[in-house]
């Protein structure tokens, strides 16, 4: 076992590692930041001059790179370009806590729909109840998170009038925006636990415990649950990941002032630092993700451990 996690620790390094190197050479890939930040036409050489010395940009490559990777350990990414006298981290750290709620608000409609609805379907295979479960998932993984975005706010807030359309503020701002982004997921956990389901189903300590006269609530959500757990909660890391990592498009869509919006205003302003910053946390959290089921597997299915 601590061969395992050991290994799985060291994977996780030198994957946060390829990250870091994959996005400093992208991020100075689209050219001079200061070319974009200043207006050239109003602002002298020397001035352009002491500003690339002051942010390190006339050094080479590898030394900025093995400056971006001392600081970076620390969480420091420098100075904002397009907010000045804002640290990058520190922005990311002001923005961090309205995605946190938007992801947890979503996370809790994935387990609270996804999980539940794919351990009925399974049950009632090839029932009404079945069949809208496939229906739900068909769509939750067929519509764009966009355009989704884009019509819940039509119905709910312009023609019903339920509903804010954007902002971040109480309950009724957070409904939408957290919907738009479970939904995919509420899809993708109730297939996979629709099929792992099934499978412990069909096998014989599952008929057996119906022959021993086990109440058939505590057969399916005792015995088969808990086996055919493995599978959703390797997929749990994703949904984690993607929450965090992924909210880009919804906060875009429904304002939500949080590090997905942050990171396309960086984009833009070409805020190396910043979006940094968004990437390497961003990473890192689906990463640790990834590595606390990997874990989690291995106290699950002790075959895991030795293969």
């Amino acid at each position: 076992m601590q061969r395992f996690i050991l290994i799985r620790f060291i994977q996780a390094f030198v994957a946060i590692l390829a990250v870091s190197i994959i996005v400093f050479s992208l991020s100075h890939l689209s050219g001079d930041p200061l070319t974009t930040i200043m207006p050239m036409g109003d602002v002298e050489p020397e001035d352009i001059e002491a500003l690339r010395v002051k942010w390190g940009l006339d050094q080479p490559l590898h030394i900025q790179y093995g400056v971006f990777l001392k600081n970076a350990v620390r969480g420091d990414f420098g100075e904002s370009y397009a907010f000045g006298g804002q640290t990058a981290m520190g922005m990311v750290l002001l923005r961090f806590p309205a995605t946190l709620q938007l992801a947890g608000a979503a996370l809790v409609l994935t387990l609270v729909i996804g999980l539940p609805l794919g351990v009925i379907t399974a049950v009632r295979k090839d029932g009404w109840v079945d069949y809208q479960g496939k229906a739900i998932a068909f769509l939750g993984q067929a519509i764009p998170n966009f355009c989704l975005g884009i019509g819940l706010m039509w119905f709910f807030a312009v023609w019903l009038g339920w509903l804010p359309t954007s902002g971040r503020g109480g309950i009724d701002h957070l409904i939408m925006p957290a919907f738009t982004l479970a939904l995919f997921q509420v899809a993708a956990l109730l297939r996979l636990t629709r099929s792992a389901m099934l499978d412990v189903l069909d096998t014989e300590f599952i008929k057996m415990a119906r022959i021993k006269g086990i109440p058939e609530w505590k057969v399916v959500w005792k015995h088969c649950l808990r086996n055919a757990f493995i599978a959703p909660l390797t997929y749990f890391a994703i949904i984690i990941g993607s929450f965090f990592t992924g909210t880009v498009v919804v906060e875009t869509v429904f304002s939500w002032p949080g590090v997905g919006q942050l990171a396309v205003n960086s984009v833009f302003a070409r805020d190396f630092p910043t979006l940094q910053a968004v990437v390497i946390l961003g990473s890192s959290i689906y990463i640790a993700a990834n590595l606390l089921v990997d874990i989690l597997y291995a106290y699950l299915d002790p075959r895991i451990r030795y293969s």
